[in-house]
Protein backbone atom coordinates (compact mmCIF):
# COMPACT_ATOMS: atom_id res chain seq x y z
CA UNK A 1 0.00 0.00 0.00
CA UNK A 2 1.49 3.57 -0.67
CA UNK A 3 1.06 5.53 2.65
CA UNK A 4 2.97 8.31 1.04
CA UNK A 5 0.73 11.71 0.87
CA UNK A 6 -1.72 12.22 -1.94
CA UNK A 7 -0.15 14.20 -4.80
CA UNK A 8 -0.73 18.14 -4.17
CA UNK A 9 -3.40 18.36 -7.07
CA UNK A 10 -6.40 17.88 -5.26
CA UNK A 11 -8.75 15.19 -5.53
CA UNK A 12 -12.49 15.37 -7.32
CA UNK A 13 -15.21 15.45 -5.37
CA UNK A 14 -16.85 11.83 -5.07
CA UNK A 15 -19.72 12.36 -6.85
CA UNK A 16 -17.83 14.60 -9.57
CA UNK A 17 -20.21 14.81 -12.75
CA UNK A 18 -17.26 13.56 -15.44
CA UNK A 19 -17.40 10.04 -13.62
CA UNK A 20 -20.17 7.45 -14.66
CA UNK A 21 -23.28 7.53 -12.18
CA UNK A 22 -23.27 3.66 -11.70
CA UNK A 23 -21.31 0.49 -12.30
CA UNK A 24 -24.41 0.11 -14.95
CA UNK A 25 -22.95 3.09 -17.30
CA UNK A 26 -19.62 1.60 -17.45
CA UNK A 27 -18.23 0.08 -20.84
CA UNK A 28 -16.89 -3.06 -21.02
CA UNK A 29 -13.32 -2.41 -21.34
CA UNK A 30 -14.07 -0.34 -18.14
CA UNK A 31 -15.46 -3.77 -16.22
CA UNK A 32 -12.50 -5.84 -17.77
CA UNK A 33 -10.02 -3.65 -16.21
CA UNK A 34 -11.91 -3.51 -12.59
CA UNK A 35 -11.99 -7.39 -12.98
CA UNK A 36 -8.41 -7.85 -13.60
CA UNK A 37 -7.14 -5.10 -11.06
CA UNK A 38 -9.41 -6.22 -8.58
CA UNK A 39 -7.76 -9.96 -8.57
CA UNK A 40 -4.48 -8.37 -8.40
CA UNK A 41 -5.00 -6.05 -5.61
CA UNK A 42 -6.57 -8.73 -3.42
CA UNK A 43 -2.78 -10.36 -3.60
CA UNK A 44 -1.52 -6.89 -3.14
CA UNK A 45 -2.79 -5.75 0.00
CA UNK A 46 -2.15 -8.53 1.85
CA UNK A 47 -6.03 -9.66 1.77
CA UNK A 48 -5.45 -13.06 3.13
CA UNK A 49 -3.23 -11.87 5.92
CA UNK A 50 -5.47 -8.96 6.59
CA UNK A 51 -8.41 -11.61 6.65
CA UNK A 52 -6.00 -13.62 9.54
CA UNK A 53 -6.16 -10.31 11.08
CA UNK A 54 -9.84 -9.89 11.08
CA UNK A 55 -10.68 -13.43 12.53
CA UNK A 56 -8.61 -12.45 15.75
CA UNK A 57 -10.19 -9.28 16.11
CA UNK A 58 -13.86 -11.14 14.88
CA UNK A 59 -13.02 -13.97 17.87
CA UNK A 60 -12.51 -10.97 20.18
CA UNK A 61 -16.35 -9.55 19.41
CA UNK A 62 -17.87 -12.59 19.06
CA UNK A 63 -18.75 -13.14 22.56
CA UNK A 64 -19.78 -9.62 23.56
CA UNK A 65 -21.55 -9.10 19.92
CA UNK A 66 -23.77 -12.31 20.81
CA UNK A 67 -24.15 -10.49 24.45
CA UNK A 68 -25.71 -7.91 22.96
CA UNK A 69 -27.69 -9.48 20.61
CA UNK A 70 -29.21 -11.56 22.95
CA UNK A 71 -29.65 -9.09 25.87
CA UNK A 72 -31.94 -7.23 22.94
CA UNK A 73 -33.57 -10.55 21.62
CA UNK A 74 -34.49 -11.37 25.39
CA UNK A 75 -36.65 -8.30 25.72
CA UNK A 76 -38.94 -9.19 23.13
CA UNK A 77 -39.50 -13.36 23.64
CA UNK A 78 -38.62 -16.08 25.40
CA UNK A 79 -34.36 -16.61 25.61
CA UNK A 80 -34.57 -20.27 26.19
CA UNK A 81 -36.80 -20.45 22.87
CA UNK A 82 -34.51 -18.20 21.50
CA UNK A 83 -31.15 -19.39 21.91
CA UNK A 84 -32.59 -23.06 20.70
CA UNK A 85 -33.71 -21.26 17.49
CA UNK A 86 -30.53 -19.34 17.19
CA UNK A 87 -28.45 -22.36 17.19
CA UNK A 88 -31.05 -24.20 14.49
CA UNK A 89 -30.05 -21.35 11.96
CA UNK A 90 -26.81 -21.58 13.04
CA UNK A 91 -26.40 -25.27 12.35
CA UNK A 92 -27.74 -24.26 8.73
CA UNK A 93 -24.78 -22.13 8.06
CA UNK A 94 -21.58 -23.05 10.00
CA UNK A 95 -20.03 -26.52 9.73
CA UNK A 96 -21.08 -29.06 12.10
CA UNK A 97 -17.85 -29.15 13.41
CA UNK A 98 -17.70 -25.28 14.39
CA UNK A 99 -21.36 -25.81 15.66
CA UNK A 100 -19.89 -27.67 18.40
CA UNK A 101 -17.94 -24.39 19.80
CA UNK A 102 -20.15 -22.22 18.68
CA UNK A 103 -23.13 -23.76 20.87
CA UNK A 104 -21.63 -23.99 24.62
CA UNK A 105 -20.75 -20.37 24.16
CA UNK A 106 -24.04 -19.27 22.59
CA UNK A 107 -25.62 -21.00 26.09
CA UNK A 108 -22.96 -19.72 28.28
CA UNK A 109 -23.69 -16.48 27.23
CA UNK A 110 -27.34 -16.32 26.82
CA UNK A 111 -26.52 -17.77 30.72
CA UNK A 112 -25.45 -14.20 31.16
CA UNK A 113 -27.58 -12.19 29.39
CA UNK A 114 -30.54 -12.45 31.82
CA UNK A 115 -30.71 -8.96 32.79
CA UNK A 116 -32.76 -6.02 33.25
CA UNK A 117 -32.61 -2.32 33.84
CA UNK A 118 -29.42 -0.52 34.39
CA UNK A 119 -27.67 -3.61 34.46
CA UNK A 120 -29.11 -4.56 31.11
CA UNK A 121 -28.07 -1.03 29.30
CA UNK A 122 -24.79 -0.98 30.86
CA UNK A 123 -23.97 -5.04 29.63
CA UNK A 124 -24.93 -3.45 25.86
CA UNK A 125 -22.56 -0.76 26.17
CA UNK A 126 -19.80 -2.85 27.14
CA UNK A 127 -20.60 -5.45 24.64
CA UNK A 128 -20.67 -3.19 21.96
CA UNK A 129 -17.73 -1.03 22.79
CA UNK A 130 -15.85 -4.60 22.81
CA UNK A 131 -17.28 -5.59 19.18
CA UNK A 132 -16.35 -2.01 18.16
CA UNK A 133 -12.51 -3.61 17.80
CA UNK A 134 -13.53 -5.83 14.78
CA UNK A 135 -15.06 -2.50 13.00
CA UNK A 136 -12.31 -0.45 13.81
CA UNK A 137 -9.95 -3.37 12.60
CA UNK A 138 -12.06 -3.46 9.42
CA UNK A 139 -11.80 0.33 8.89
CA UNK A 140 -7.89 -0.31 8.89
CA UNK A 141 -8.11 -3.20 6.06
CA UNK A 142 -10.41 -0.66 4.00
CA UNK A 143 -8.17 2.53 4.26
CA UNK A 144 -5.13 -0.11 2.43
CA UNK A 145 -7.91 -1.27 -0.45
CA UNK A 146 -8.62 2.78 -0.70
CA UNK A 147 -4.77 3.53 -0.59
CA UNK A 148 -5.41 6.21 2.14
CA UNK A 149 -3.73 6.67 5.44
CA UNK A 150 -6.17 7.07 8.53
CA UNK A 151 -6.04 10.51 9.25
CA UNK A 152 -9.43 10.86 11.85
CA UNK A 153 -8.53 11.89 15.18
CA UNK A 154 -9.22 9.22 17.88
CA UNK A 155 -12.27 11.70 19.40
CA UNK A 156 -14.06 11.34 15.78
CA UNK A 157 -12.92 8.12 15.18
CA UNK A 158 -13.99 5.94 17.99
CA UNK A 159 -17.44 7.42 18.31
CA UNK A 160 -18.05 6.41 13.98
CA UNK A 161 -16.85 3.08 14.87
CA UNK A 162 -19.23 2.68 17.97
CA UNK A 163 -22.07 4.06 16.10
CA UNK A 164 -21.37 1.47 13.05
CA UNK A 165 -20.95 -1.46 15.57
CA UNK A 166 -24.33 -0.38 16.73
CA UNK A 167 -26.18 0.17 13.49
CA UNK A 168 -24.47 -3.64 12.33
CA UNK A 169 -25.66 -5.30 16.00
CA UNK A 170 -28.81 -3.78 15.67
CA UNK A 171 -29.29 -5.10 12.01
CA UNK A 172 -28.53 -8.38 13.23
CA UNK A 173 -30.83 -8.87 15.88
CA UNK A 174 -33.63 -7.50 13.25
CA UNK A 175 -32.07 -10.42 10.94
CA UNK A 176 -32.51 -13.01 13.81
CA UNK A 177 -35.71 -11.62 15.03
CA UNK A 178 -37.18 -12.07 11.41
CA UNK A 179 -35.93 -15.77 11.55
CA UNK A 180 -36.97 -16.35 15.14
CA UNK A 181 -39.80 -14.65 16.00
CA UNK A 182 -41.81 -13.84 12.28
CA UNK A 183 -43.71 -16.81 12.35
CA UNK A 184 -46.11 -16.44 15.67
CA UNK A 185 -46.12 -12.62 15.02
CA UNK A 186 -47.03 -13.71 10.66
CA UNK A 187 -49.81 -15.98 11.88
CA UNK A 188 -51.49 -13.22 14.86
CA UNK A 189 -51.16 -10.64 11.94
CA UNK A 190 -52.77 -12.66 9.39
CA UNK A 191 -55.71 -13.91 11.87
CA UNK A 192 -56.35 -10.06 12.80
CA UNK A 193 -56.74 -9.02 9.12
CA UNK A 194 -58.59 -12.25 8.06
CA UNK A 195 -55.99 -13.94 6.56
CA UNK A 196 -55.01 -16.82 8.59
CA UNK A 197 -52.34 -19.22 7.84
CA UNK A 198 -51.95 -17.50 4.43
CA UNK A 199 -50.03 -14.50 5.98
CA UNK A 200 -47.58 -17.32 7.69
CA UNK A 201 -47.22 -18.95 4.40
CA UNK A 202 -46.47 -15.75 2.24
CA UNK A 203 -43.88 -14.06 5.18
CA UNK A 204 -42.13 -18.05 4.79
CA UNK A 205 -41.13 -17.13 1.67
CA UNK A 206 -40.97 -13.57 1.70
CA UNK A 207 -38.51 -13.27 4.88
CA UNK A 208 -35.58 -15.05 2.67
CA UNK A 209 -35.33 -11.92 0.66
CA UNK A 210 -36.06 -9.56 3.27
CA UNK A 211 -33.08 -11.53 5.54
CA UNK A 212 -30.79 -10.78 2.21
CA UNK A 213 -31.23 -7.57 1.70
CA UNK A 214 -30.29 -7.31 5.66
CA UNK A 215 -27.47 -8.56 5.19
CA UNK A 216 -26.45 -6.80 1.97
CA UNK A 217 -27.11 -3.69 3.84
CA UNK A 218 -24.95 -4.52 6.78
CA UNK A 219 -21.93 -5.31 4.69
CA UNK A 220 -23.08 -1.89 2.46
CA UNK A 221 -22.49 0.00 6.06
CA UNK A 222 -18.92 -1.49 6.59
CA UNK A 223 -17.56 -0.33 3.08
CA UNK A 224 -19.02 2.99 2.66
CA UNK A 225 -18.56 4.42 6.83
CA UNK A 226 -15.45 2.49 7.92
CA UNK A 227 -12.70 3.88 5.59
CA UNK A 228 -11.46 7.36 5.78
CA UNK A 229 -12.40 8.30 2.49
CA UNK A 230 -15.34 10.65 1.15
CA UNK A 231 -17.17 8.25 -1.39
CA UNK A 232 -19.79 8.64 -3.67
CA UNK A 233 -23.21 8.78 -2.59
CA UNK A 234 -24.20 5.79 0.03
CA UNK A 235 -25.46 2.88 -2.18
CA UNK A 236 -27.23 0.26 0.07
CA UNK A 237 -26.89 -2.73 -2.70
CA UNK A 238 -23.52 -2.03 -3.90
CA UNK A 239 -21.91 -4.79 -6.49
CA UNK A 240 -19.39 -5.35 -3.70
CA UNK A 241 -21.71 -6.17 -1.34
CA UNK A 242 -23.62 -8.73 -3.29
CA UNK A 243 -20.68 -10.29 -4.54
CA UNK A 244 -19.41 -10.36 -1.11
CA UNK A 245 -22.27 -12.59 0.24
CA UNK A 246 -22.80 -14.72 -2.76
CA UNK A 247 -18.85 -15.61 -2.44
CA UNK A 248 -19.60 -16.06 1.25
CA UNK A 249 -22.94 -18.49 0.61
CA UNK A 250 -21.08 -20.45 -1.83
CA UNK A 251 -17.90 -20.72 0.05
CA UNK A 252 -19.42 -21.49 3.19
CA UNK A 253 -21.52 -24.49 1.60
CA UNK A 254 -18.01 -25.65 -0.35
CA UNK A 255 -15.89 -25.68 3.26
CA UNK A 256 -19.33 -27.73 4.67
CA UNK A 257 -18.93 -30.05 2.45
CA UNK A 258 -15.20 -30.30 2.24
CA UNK A 259 -15.29 -30.32 6.18
CA UNK A 260 -17.72 -33.77 6.45
CA UNK A 261 -16.77 -35.41 3.51
CA UNK A 262 -12.98 -35.36 2.78
CA UNK A 263 -11.08 -33.36 5.72
CA UNK A 264 -9.60 -35.26 8.95
CA UNK A 265 -10.07 -32.34 11.57
CA UNK A 266 -11.59 -34.99 14.11
CA UNK A 267 -8.55 -36.96 13.65
CA UNK A 268 -5.92 -34.51 13.74
CA UNK A 269 -7.06 -31.95 16.08
CA UNK A 270 -9.28 -34.04 18.71
CA UNK A 271 -10.99 -32.03 20.36
CA UNK A 272 -9.89 -28.95 18.93
CA UNK A 273 -11.38 -29.79 15.96
CA UNK A 274 -14.18 -27.83 16.11
CA UNK A 275 -12.24 -24.59 17.11
CA UNK A 276 -10.02 -24.80 14.49
CA UNK A 277 -12.89 -25.25 11.79
CA UNK A 278 -14.57 -22.48 13.43
CA UNK A 279 -11.69 -19.90 12.78
CA UNK A 280 -11.10 -21.44 9.39
CA UNK A 281 -15.36 -20.22 8.47
CA UNK A 282 -14.20 -16.96 9.95
CA UNK A 283 -11.12 -16.37 7.66
CA UNK A 284 -13.28 -17.55 5.01
CA UNK A 285 -15.93 -15.02 5.87
CA UNK A 286 -13.66 -12.26 6.32
CA UNK A 287 -11.81 -12.98 2.52
CA UNK A 288 -15.23 -13.00 1.48
CA UNK A 289 -15.85 -9.27 2.55
CA UNK A 290 -12.17 -8.01 1.74
CA UNK A 291 -13.14 -9.52 -1.97
CA UNK A 292 -16.47 -7.41 -1.90
CA UNK A 293 -14.39 -4.46 -0.80
CA UNK A 294 -11.61 -4.93 -3.24
CA UNK A 295 -13.85 -5.17 -6.30
CA UNK A 296 -16.42 -1.75 -5.36
CA UNK A 297 -12.87 0.11 -5.12
CA UNK A 298 -11.69 -1.17 -8.32
CA UNK A 299 -15.18 -0.15 -9.48
CA UNK A 300 -14.97 3.33 -8.69
CA UNK A 301 -11.31 3.27 -9.90
CA UNK A 302 -13.13 2.38 -13.31
CA UNK A 303 -16.10 4.83 -13.00
CA UNK A 304 -12.87 7.61 -12.16
CA UNK A 305 -10.52 6.16 -15.18
CA UNK A 306 -13.86 6.40 -17.51
CA UNK A 307 -14.25 9.97 -16.50
CA UNK A 308 -10.71 11.21 -17.44
CA UNK A 309 -9.99 11.11 -14.03
CA UNK A 310 -6.05 10.40 -13.72
CA UNK A 311 -6.70 7.16 -10.96
CA UNK A 312 -4.41 4.36 -12.55
CA UNK A 313 -1.69 4.75 -9.79
CA UNK A 314 -4.25 5.99 -7.23
CA UNK A 315 -7.73 6.21 -6.20
CA UNK A 316 -8.37 9.72 -6.34
CA UNK A 317 -11.72 10.07 -3.16
CA UNK A 318 -10.73 12.77 -1.17
CA UNK A 319 -10.36 11.84 2.88
CA UNK A 320 -13.05 12.70 5.28
CA UNK A 321 -9.94 13.59 7.54
CA UNK A 322 -6.26 14.91 7.64
CA UNK A 323 -5.51 16.25 10.57
CA UNK A 324 -4.53 12.62 12.51
CA UNK A 325 -2.21 11.84 9.35
CA UNK A 326 -0.87 15.27 9.13
CA UNK A 327 0.41 14.94 12.93
CA UNK A 328 1.93 11.61 12.13
CA UNK A 329 4.02 13.08 9.34
CA UNK A 330 4.97 16.10 11.97
CA UNK A 331 6.10 13.65 14.51
CA UNK A 332 8.07 11.43 11.45
CA UNK A 333 9.25 14.56 10.11
CA UNK A 334 11.16 15.60 13.65
CA UNK A 335 12.00 11.92 14.28
CA UNK A 336 13.99 12.24 11.01
CA UNK A 337 15.60 16.06 12.05
CA UNK A 338 16.32 14.38 15.33
CA UNK A 339 18.03 11.45 13.72
CA UNK A 340 20.05 13.93 10.97
CA UNK A 341 21.11 15.83 13.90
CA UNK A 342 23.07 12.57 15.48
CA UNK A 343 24.25 11.63 11.90
CA UNK A 344 26.03 15.12 11.18
CA UNK A 345 28.04 15.25 14.25
CA UNK A 346 29.35 11.79 14.78
CA UNK A 347 30.72 12.68 11.11
CA UNK A 348 31.78 16.19 12.48
CA UNK A 349 33.75 14.30 15.36
CA UNK A 350 35.09 11.83 12.88
CA UNK A 351 36.30 14.59 10.97
CA UNK A 352 38.06 16.60 13.43
CA UNK A 353 39.33 12.73 15.71
CA UNK A 354 43.56 12.73 14.18
CA UNK A 355 43.90 16.11 15.33
CA UNK A 356 42.37 15.91 18.53
CA UNK A 357 44.25 12.44 19.27
CA UNK A 358 47.61 14.21 18.32
CA UNK A 359 48.71 15.00 22.20
CA UNK A 360 47.61 13.10 24.53
CA UNK A 361 45.58 14.28 27.67
CA UNK A 362 47.22 17.14 29.80
CA UNK A 363 48.76 18.18 26.84
CA UNK A 364 51.90 15.87 27.02
CA UNK A 365 52.75 14.49 23.71
CA UNK A 366 52.22 10.34 23.39
CA UNK A 367 55.22 8.42 24.03
CA UNK A 368 57.01 6.43 21.93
Amino acid sequence: MDTSPRSQRPEPAPDDPRKPDSPTDLRGRSWKHAALTTARQFSRDQCLDLAAGLTYYAVLASAPALLAVLSLLGLVGDSEKIVDQVLDIAASVVPADAMTTLEPLVEQIAGGSDKAGLALVVGVVVALWSASGYVGAFGRAMNRIYEVEEGRPVWKLRPVMLLVTAAVVLMAVLVVVALVLSGPVARAIGDAIGLGSAALTAWNIAKWPVVLLLVVLIVAVLYHSTPNVRQPRFRWLSVGAVVAILVWILASVGFGFYVATFSSYDSTYGALAGVIVFLLWLWITNLALLFGAELDAELERARELQGGIPAEETIQLPPRDTRASEKRRQKLQQDVERGREIRTAAQRSSEDGPGRHDEAPGGDRPRT
